[in-house]
Order: C-alpha cells, then structure tokens, then sequence
C-alpha cells in the first residue's frame, strides 16, 4: 500500500464553513493498522476504495447547509483541520486485523459494503436491538474520516459482504442510501396499499422500486422538478404530481396536490405518505393527503422548527407519524441485498439504467475529478459515483 493516497476533503483552515463551498482533491497519509498502538485495530480492516457514491449528505457538506457542527466539533476533539468526506462504499479489503478476521471472519481479498453509523454497542438502545439509534454513534465521512480516499480503515463490525456477481459494482457502492428507503418502506406494511411520495430525490426515487417490489398497490410520486418527476414514472410510479411551487406559502398544505391525491385513491386519501423532502409544506401536505387511520413516513429533514397546520386534524383522523433515521443494522441490510439480487423485480436494473443513466455523466474517475466540473455533475443528476479503483472482475 502505498504511504500516500488521493482524498476528496473539507480543510476548515483553508475554506471557513461560512464563505466556501466544495471539496478539495489532495494527497494524504494512507491508513495504517497499528494493532501494538491501538487495541482496535486488532478488530479493524484497510479497504481499498473500488466506488463511493455521493450523497445528499455529502451535497449538505459540499454547500455548507449541514454537518457544521458534527464535523467542527470532531475535528475539535481530534486537533485536526482536515475530513476526508463520504460514506457510502464498495471496496476491497487489503489488510485485516487479527480480531477482524478471527471474530468476523474476514480475509484479503473480500468485498464489502459499510453501515456508515458506527455504533457504539453499549448504550441503552444498541443493547435492546436499536443500535441504528446509538447514543454515542460516528458518522463516516462526517465524525470520523471517509471513503472519498483511495483507502479507508474500519471496524469489521460495521462492514457488509458483498457478491458483485449478483450486484454489479456501481450499484453495490450505494446499498447504504438505498437501505435507508428500505427502512422507510419497511416501516409498515405496503403490499396493496397506495403510497405517496413526497420528494422524489434520490431517496424517494429509491422508495418507488422498494415500494413497487414489495407490492404496494397504488404510486403517487409529488416532486416539483421535471427531472425527478420524469425520473419517478420511469421507475413505475402510476402518477406523478408536479406541484407549482411559485409563491407558494412554504408552511400551508398544497390543496391542489390533496385533492389530486383524494381523486386518485377514490376519495379517500393514501394509506400511506412518505414525506422525503424536508419541506415543512409538504409535511402538512402528506398529512392532508393521508386518509383517516393512514399512516406518514417522515425521513426528510429540516433544521428549525416546524408548524404543524391542523393538529386536531392530525389527532382527530388517527393518522399515525413514524419518524426514520439510517438503517436497522443489519436487518435493513438483509432486504437490501434481497431486494437488489432478484433480478426479476428489475430494482437494479433500473437504478442502473435510470437513476445512474447507464454511467453517462454519473460516474466520475477520480482521476480526473475537478471540482467545478464535479458540481455541475451533482447539479444536474439526483446521483453520482466516484470511480477510485473500479472494478474489472
């Protein structure tokens, strides 16, 4: 392994949070096991980056709109200046601690993917089987350094197997976002309810495959991009709202999407509303939209607060909330693999084709990876991926 190696950062000493935006490609000391130096990393592994899909976290870091505090205040514990951003992997292990691979079993040579919470294990909710909410949890590209790099050392514990015979590679580096719309759509039953999605990003996207291939009955997509909208019916949404945003009032409910949604499920409104995009707006909306004794998903974020617009009507019609955070580890990553290796559900073939164009644009070399190029990718396609050593296999 060689003692230097290409990483993608955020560099507080050279762009302040408050003036800049991007990353900067530099050269870093390459990882290193020094079990005799640190006990854990007898449990840990060096991974040689393959591919590293970028994020809407990562899009946050990039624009300076989240992750300020997270990352300042890890660099702070760590006397540092430097992250190195990104979490979502595929790569190939290179070195393996003794532990790493006498307890978990792994061997030079492996595949794998990375939960990209790092839990903690003995807090009150990792104890009960709740470890996807760790008290004392690290975020991989955000907490502790990522795999934006050509290599990355990990805790064998966080690490996922991979079969990229049954996954192809691009599509296995982003089994992480993906688990977290099979988390949202596992929630709670879909199989011939109708479904509304609300935010048809790339996490919303996903949940239309997920939500088709676990046999919802009815697709609403509501997006106000043209591109994430057309994205959607491609994927198998059976109607896409397109709300005009143009003065809208940025906490009300949208009346024309309720309605359109009340005429598509014969009057009755959607048993189940996924709100993915983090507009207060679009909160109310889903509510609204959301028959009595339905159900709403929420898993986009927005800093601040927010106003719920009819609270009577939200206990009144016993419509049920249910909040989701990143993946049950490692149930959520169960169906994951279960879901992307039935080729007859066509999920993979389709984030492959659809979402990622076929790789036109949306995969990027490292090598040739420039920042202003870079964020004109990120701007004009829902997802991208980073080729670091690729794979030929």
């Amino acid at each position: 392994m060689p003692e230097q190696m290409r990483a993608l950062i955020y560099d507080r000493s050279l762009d302040p949070w408050e003036t800049s935006k991007g990353l900067r490609k530099v050269e870093v000391p390459s990882p290193r096991l020094q079990p005799e130096l640190s006990g854990k990393d007898r449990s840990a592994v060096i991974i040689r980056t393959l591919y590293a899909g970028f994020c809407g976290s990562d899009r946050g870091i990039w624009f300076r709109k989240a992750f300020h505090e997270m990352i300042y205040d890890s660099l702070d514990d760590e006397a540092r200046d430097r992250r190195i951003v990104g979490h979502e992997l595929l790569g190939q292990i290179v070195e393996v601690g003794d532990r790493a691979a006498g307890k978990y079993g792994y061997k030079v040579g492996d595949v794998v993917s990375t939960e990209s919470h790092l839990v903690c294990g003995s807090c009150y909710q990792c104890r009960v089987g709740q470890n996807h909410v760790c008290a004392e949890d690290k975020i991989i590209g955000i907490s502790v350094d990522g795999c934006f790099a050509d290599y990355i050392k990990l805790p064998a514990k966080a690490l996922w197997k991979t079969n990229l015979k049954r996954i192809r590679p691009e599509v296995a580096a982003i089994q992480e976002p993906f688990g977290n719309a099979v988390h949202a759509c596992t929630k709670v039953p879909l199989r011939g309810k109708s479904v509304a999605i609300f935010g048809t990003g790339i996490i919303g996207l996903f949940a239309v495959l997920i939500a088709r291939g676990l046999g919802a009955g009815r697709i609403i997509g509501v997006d106000p991009n043209p591109l994430h909208a057309d994205l959607a019916r491609r994927l198998g949404a059976d109607e896409v709202i397109e709300p005009d945003l143009r003065g809208a009032d940025p906490v009300a409910a949208d009346e024309q999407v309720v309605t359109a949604i009340r005429e598509a499920t014969q009057g009755i409104g959607a048993d189940v509303s996924m709100e993915m995009s983090g507009f207060n707006s679009a909160f109310n909306t889903a509510i609204g939209a959301t028959r009595r004794g339905g159900e709403v998903i929420l898993f986009g974020i927005k800093d601040g607060p927010v106003v719920v617009e009819s609270f009577p009507r939200l206990v009144m019609n016993g419509i049920a909330l249910h909040s989701v955070i990143g993946r049950q580890i490692f149930e959520t990553w169960t169906v994951t693999r279960s879901l992307l290796e039935d080729r007859s559900n066509r999920i993979q073939e389709l984030i492959w084709e659809v979402i990622l164009g076929a790789g036109q644009e949306t995969i990027v070399d490292i090598a040739d990876w420039e920042a202003e190029s870079f964020e004109s990718c990120i701007t004009r396609h829902p997802k991208a991926v980073i080729r670091f050593a690729g794979w030929d296999a």
